[in-house]
């Protein structure tokens, strides 16, 4: 009896030979990435998120706004016109977890840093459609009333320099003062305009 033959009368062995083969075809695919300078090292000019940018991510997440928004720019013409250069690995080695996303009920976020002043970005997160009529997006006035003092950043930011963020002793001392006086909406509205900033997008 051939291998097909028993392979194909066997369920036992055709899982097995299937991990076999996913496996192996990860080994090759995957494994070389994490060796790829241009996959492990920070693009020239990255630099971790301060403390009120780190913060405004976690809103974010919260938030759930990487459900509707993504940030990854596909290398394909019709994307780069729109949100300009493509996203690049060495542009998210700071980040964890990675929000590359793929679902796009609203616009991909990765470019928008410096695209939109802070005020615009106030009042669409409190009412989209006031800057964009017709948005099927909810607003989020609370952000504007929450504050974020007293939140865990320096915590935060210890955890990820063991990660292999590089956040000095200084960085970590000064993040709490950084974060005196600021809400949810200062910290969002820090982050938005910090994405993508690495490579100027297309305005």
């Amino acid at each position: 009896m051939s291998l097909q033959t028993k392979t194909e009368k066997s369920v036992p062995l055709l899982i097995i030979l299937s991990i076999v083969v996913i496996s192996f075809g990860a080994l090759v695919e995957i494994v070389p990435l994490f060796f790829m300078k241009s996959t492990t090292q920070p693009i020239d000019g990255l630099k971790p998120y301060t403390a009120l940018q780190l913060t405004g991510r976690d809103v974010y997440v919260r938030e759930g706004c990487n459900t509707c928004h993504s940030q990854m720019i596909r290398p394909f013409r019709a994307e780069t016109e729109r949100y300009g250069h493509y996203s690049l690995a060495s542009e998210f080695v700071y980040d964890r977890p990675f929000l590359w996303g793929s679902k796009r009920t609203g616009p991909d976020l990765h470019r928008v840093g410096g695209r939109y002043s802070n005020e615009w970005h106030r009042i669409h997160l409190i009412n989209p459609r006031d800057v964009v009529p017709g948005s099927v997006m909810p607003g989020y006035p609370w952000l504007a009333d929450n504050s974020v003092e007293g939140s865990n950043i320096a915590e935060k930011m210890k955890t990820l320099r063991m990660l292999g963020v590089p956040y000095t002793d200084e960085d970590i001392a000064a993040a709490a003062d950084q974060l005196k006086g600021k809400t949810e909406m200062d910290a969002m509205i820090a982050y938005l305009q910090h994405m993508g900033s690495t490579i100027p997008a297309v305005r």
